[in-house]
């Protein structure tokens, strides 16, 4: 499969298979996350693999009662490590380098047979409470990882003269 329709096939799965992963296959996933580009290379992050039922399970809560937190057998919790880092562009850094780092997850699991889900409504400090973050960290994504027991369903984006312009704003 080349790029382009491994993109276009990539979905967000909101219902996961009680099949666990394999743990080479989410070691090649971790992988692909370590690899990816982040500001002055300083991967300034560190995930929480959380495979455990019961931690799981006490994330649901925490997720605004998401299901999937505790259906999908593997969740990855993404923690920036300087949060108050803002890059020279007045932009915060850590949400940037997570997100570059949560779509190779996102992408090499897919290779795998694998699907994600991101999200992104959670309670900071109940998660943090739960995973034992300290307080100088910040849970900046969920993930949910796991086979699909759901289907891809139509896409639907704007076309691409809605999204780009060339050279000048327009």
């Amino acid at each position: 499969m080349d790029f382009l329709e491994l993109v276009k096939s990539r979905y967000s799965v909101r219902s996961y298979q009680p099949r666990p992963v394999e743990q080479e296959k989410l070691d090649r996933v971790l992988e692909a996350a370590r690899l990816a580009p982040t500001g002055s290379n300083e991967q300034p992050w560190k995930f929480v693999v959380v495979r455990d039922a019961e931690i799981r399970r006490q994330l649901v809560p925490a997720c605004y009662g998401q299901r999937l937190i505790g259906e999908a057998p593997v969740v990855i919790a993404g923690v920036g490590l300087t949060p108050d880092r803002v890059m020279h562009c007045d932009i915060p850094g850590d949400p940037v380098d997570l997100s570059i780092v949560m779509d190779h997850v996102t992408l090499a699991a897919a290779v795998e047979g694998l699907g994600t889900c991101w999200i992104g409504a959670f309670h900071q400090e109940k998660v943090r409470e739960v995973l034992g973050i300290p307080d100088r960290a910040k849970v900046v994504e969920m993930m949910a990882l796991g086979y699909p027991a759901d289907s891809l369903r139509p896409k639907h984006r704007k076309p691409i003269e809605e999204l780009v312009c060339y050279d000048r704003w327009s």
